[in-house]
């Protein structure tokens, strides 16, 4: 009968034990202190506007689309003074009824680093607008996926190439 209770005893510390370390592992991953725990990040670039254009069927377009670069970040602009520099880029997906004919970037502003006073980069920081030259072949509503491809940097380190989706609404008579 000791035994018994010995065991029943010792199960019921050991169940207390692995609830206790349960709840510091669940109170550790909600606030982050597991090292390997690798946080999403908000991309660098946001796309802000339009969400829907209305043009004419058949005729080429002009459609500026409005982006914003993180305070404290840049990238690289769409043509950049290094050509080991991955510039900025805008493409659509191909969609049956709409072409990207071109896409018009502002000039990057040029800027030195601390680290590499000698070496000037072109980039983008704030908000700049991309003007995307389309064609509709076909009236009617049309939802465009854009992409804009960058390479975001601070003043010490560059993160690995991103994409967004640009995506708006073309209304097309």
């Amino acid at each position: 009968m000791k035994q018994l209770k010995s065991r029943t005893g010792m199960a019921a510390i050991a169940m207390a034990l692995m609830a206790g370390l349960g709840s510091v592992a669940a109170h550790a991953q909600l606030i982050n202190l597991t090292p390997h725990h690798k946080r999403a990040q908000a991309p660098v670039v946001e796309y802000l506007y339009p969400v829907q254009v209305h043009l004419s069927a058949g005729q080429p377009a002009e459609v500026p689309l409005h982006f914003r670069v993180v305070s404290g970040m840049h990238i690289n602009s769409h043509t950049p003074l290094n050509g080991y520099l991955i510039p900025t880029t805008f493409s659509i997906l191909t969609s049956s009824h709409v072409r990207l004919e071109s896409a018009n970037f502002p000039p990057g502003t040029d800027i030195t680093l601390p680290s590499a006073p000698q070496t000037k980069l072109s980039v983008y920081t704030g908000e700049f607008v991309v003007e995307a030259h389309i064609v509709v072949s076909q009236p009617g509503n049309h939802l465009v996926q854009g992409k804009l491809r960058y390479q975001a940097c601070t003043v010490s380190q560059c993160m690995p190439p991103e994409t967004i989706t640009a995506a708006f609404d073309v209304i097309a008579k």
